[in-house]
C-alpha cells in the first residue's frame, strides 16, 4: 500500500514540477499581463435547496402510508407519511365515553342542587297527618332549634355546599376528559406528516411497513424551485460581502461549466468555532445545477494586500487539463516549452482567465499549445 502511494505521489510530482519532454516548435507566445480586475479567491461549496426540512417521527408506530419516491413533487399540506393510528382512535373513543359520563354527572348534580335550593331536605317533614307528626312539626323541631340541639339553617347550607361540590366535580371530570381528547387529537395529527410547502422528496429513510421511534428521520423534503450555493469563506473575505451583492460570472459547476452570475443571499452572523470561517449562501439562476453538486465561487478579495497584488491574466485557450488539474505551457529561459500547474481564478472578458498561482506577470505562456509545441511527457512509471 505504501509503495502504491509513493508511486502515485511521484507521478503527481512529476506532472506538476518537472519539465516535460519537449521539442522546439512554433506557437504564439503570450507575455503574461496583470489583470485590472479585482482579485478573487476560488472557494468550493455545494448546491443546496432554498428550503429543506427533515420530517421525523413524533411518536412510535408502524408506517402504513408513504406518498412517493425521491423526486416526486407535492403541494402544501399534501399527506406524505402516515403511521398506524388504530390504538389512538380506540383511546379517543374511550375518552369521549368518559366525557359523556362526566356530562351526565354534571346535569344530575345541577338537578340535585336545584332541589336542595327550593325544597331543603333538612326541613322536610315526615309524611302523614297523625297527631305525633303534627306535634313534632309544631313543638319538637322549634324546641330543638331554640335549645341549640339542632340548626336546620346550617344543615341546609351544608346540603347546598355538597350539591355545589358535586357540580364542580362533574365540571372537572368533563374538563379532564376534554383535555384527554385534545391530547389524543394532537397525537393523531403527529401520526401524519404533511408537506410544509411546495417541494419534492429528496431522500427517504423508511418504507411502508417499517416501525419507527420518536425522533427517527423519515423523509428529507425540499423546495428546489430556487437553488443556492453554500460555502464557508475565510473571515477576511466575508467582510467584503454584502447581501444582494451580485458577482458577475462568479460561479462554475461540475454539471455546468459556463460561469454564471451569483447573488449574495445570506451572510451568517457567527463564524464557525472550529474552522473560523463564515457561512455564506449565494443565489443562482434556475436550471443551472442540481442539489448536492459541487460548485466553485469566485469570492472578491477586498483586503489591502490583495488590492496591492497584481493578479496575472492569460488567454483561456492557454489552459489545458490533466484530469481535473489545470496546466499551462510556458517558454523557459532556454526557449523551450515547460509544463506548469496553475490555480484558476475568475473568467475575464475577452476570453481571458485570471491565475491565482503558478505563474507570474512577465512569464511567457503558449496561448494555444498544440502537438507541434510538445509531445506527451513520458510516464513516471
Amino acid at each position: 500500500m505504501r509503495r502504491l502511494f509513493a508511486v502515485a505521489f511521484l507521478g503527481i510530482l512529476g506532472v506538476a514540477s518537472s519539465t516535460s519532454s519537449v521539442i522546439a516548435g512554433s506557437g504564439e507566445v503570450f507575455v503574461v499581463q496583470a489583470s485590472t480586475e479585482q482579485p478573487t479567491v476560488a472557494i468550493g461549496g455545494s448546491v443546496v435547496p432554498y428550503r429543506e426540512v427533515t420530517l421525523a417521527a413524533q411518536l412510535p408506530g408502524r408506517v402504513k402510508f408513504l406518498a412517493g419516491q425521491e423526486g416526486d413533487a407535492f403541494s402544501t399540506d399534501n399527506l406524505l407519511v402516515a403511521l398506524d393510528d388504530a390504538e389512538l382512535l380506540a383511546k379517543r373513543a374511550a375518552a369521549y365515553a368518559q366525557y359523556s359520563a362526566a356530562e351526565s354527572e354534571l346535569r344530575n348534580a345541577g338537578v340535585q342542587y336545584s332541589r336542595e335550593l327550593w325544597s331543603p331536605q333538612s326541613r322536610a317533614a315526615p309524611g302523614g297527618m297523625a297527631i305525633p307528626n303534627l306535634f313534632d312539626q309544631m313543638f319538637t323541631r322549634p324546641a330543638e332549634d331554640f335549645f341549640g340541639d339542632r340548626d336546620r339553617d346550617a344543615e341546609r347550607s351544608a346540603d347546598l355546599y355538597a350539591s355545589s361540590t358535586r357540580i364542580d366535580q362533574g365540571r372537572s371530570a368533563m374538563l379532564r376528559a376534554q383535555s384527554e381528547i385534545q391530547a389524543i387529537d394532537a397525537k393523531l395529527r403527529d401520526a401524519k406528516s404533511v408537506a410544509p410547502f411546495d417541494g419534492v422528496i429528496m431522500q427517504k429513510f423508511i418504507e411502508e411497513g417499517d416501525t419507527v421511534q420518536p425522533g427517527q428521520p423519515m423523509l428529507k423534503y425540499a423546495d428546489t424551485t430556487w437553488l443556492q450555493i453554500e460555502v464557508d469563506v475565510p473571515a477576511r473575505l466575508g467582510q467584503g460581502l454584502q447581501v444582494l451583492q451580485v458577482i458577475p460570472r462568479g460561479a462554475t459547476f461540475d454539471d455546468h461549466h459556463e460561469p454564471v452570475d451569483v447573488r449574495v443571499a445570506q451572510v451568517f452572523p457567527m463564524a464557525d468555532v472550529q474552522r473560523h470561517t463564515i457561512k455564506v449562501k449565494f443565489d443562482i439562476p434556475q436550471g443551472v445545477s442540481k442539489p448536492g453538486m459541487y460548485a466553485k465561487v469566485m469570492v472578491p478579495d477586498t483586503s489591502m494586500a490583495a488590492g496591492l497584488a497584481r493578479t496575472p491574466a492569460i488567454p483561456t485557450s492557454a489552459i489545458r487539463y490533466r484530469g481535473s488539474l489545470p496546466i499551462v505551457y510556458i517558454q523557459n529561459a532556454e526557449g523551450e516549452p515547460e509544463l506548469r500547474m496553475i490555480r484558476e481564478g475568475k473568467r475575464l472578458p475577452g476570453s481571458m482567465t485570471a491565475v491565482l498561482s503558478g505563474i507570474a506577470v512577465g512569464d511567457r505562456v503558449y496561448a494555444d499549445p498544440g502537438p507541434d509545441i510538445l509531445r506527451e511527457p513520458a510516464s513516471p512509471m
